[in-house]
């Protein structure tokens, strides 16, 4: 998979380099290249951005940086292209197996007051937004949108089957988890764990995953 991110903060996505993501990079199992939309402002002093027609707080990042940005990285519109946006529609689980389907993503990231309408028209193919609050920029969305999707890359995570027990996979919140020591603070871990019962366990982690989810997030049963 190939991932294009435009941003004015191409620094940011460095944090991309530690942990899972950054050994998935290491072994080539995608691709992040790191675009900065000033390099392709057409204004002297390299702006970006402008106050809003109508007047309002704040400020709009220009179209023609974005266009030419967007125009130069994917000419021909091979890649699914993202506007991370708290208007968009939120992501789901469902949303990020889909999008981890795809060859290649260009993810664009606003900043101020958001980004000219005109460019999201001609240029966007849908906007996603991570949860119900603003955030200053769309980096941190970003990666988390990439994040989440590299989970479903091939070979980025050691056991497949994480994605496959993990919260939202089955619709219903993730059962506890425990490890060593089997005593802690005088608490010991559920018997049926260590009872080497396969079927027992199975039946105990789909009990506590459906407890578990009426009491945190019971809108995920309202279809069930």
């Amino acid at each position: 998979m190939k991932i294009d991110v435009l941003t004015l903060f191409p620094e940011m996505f460095d944090a991309l380099n530690s942990s899972l993501t950054g050994k998935a990079r290491e072994k080539g199992l995608y691709t992040l290249v790191c675009h900065n939309i000033r390099d392709y402002s057409q204004d002297k002093h390299k702006r970006c951005d402008d106050a809003p027609f109508g007047g309002g707080a704040g400020m709009v990042m220009l179209p023609q940086p974005i266009h030419d940005c967007i125009s130069a990285v994917d000419p021909e519109h091979t890649a699914r292209r993202i506007y991370m946006s708290p208007r968009g529609a939120t992501l789901t689980q469902a949303r990020v197996r889909q999008l981890s389907q795809c060859d290649r993503l260009l993810i664009l990231c606003g900043h101020y007051e958001g980004v000219d309408q005109r460019v999201l028209d001609i240029d966007i193919d849908e906007e996603i937004s991570i949860g119900d609050y603003v955030l200053s920029g769309g980096e941190i969305p970003a990666m988390v949108l990439i994040d989440s999707i590299l989970r479903y890359v091939p070979d980025v995570l050691g056991n497949s089957q994480s994605t496959v027990d993990e919260s939202f996979s089955q619709a219903m919140l993730e059962y506890p988890q425990y490890t060593r020591p089997q005593e802690f603070m005088g608490m010991s871990v559920p018997e049926v764990l260590v009872s080497g019962n396969h079927a027992m366990v199975d039946k105990w982690r789909q009990e506590q995953a459906l407890l578990i989810t009426r009491k945190m997030r019971p809108d995920l049963l309202e279809d069930k």
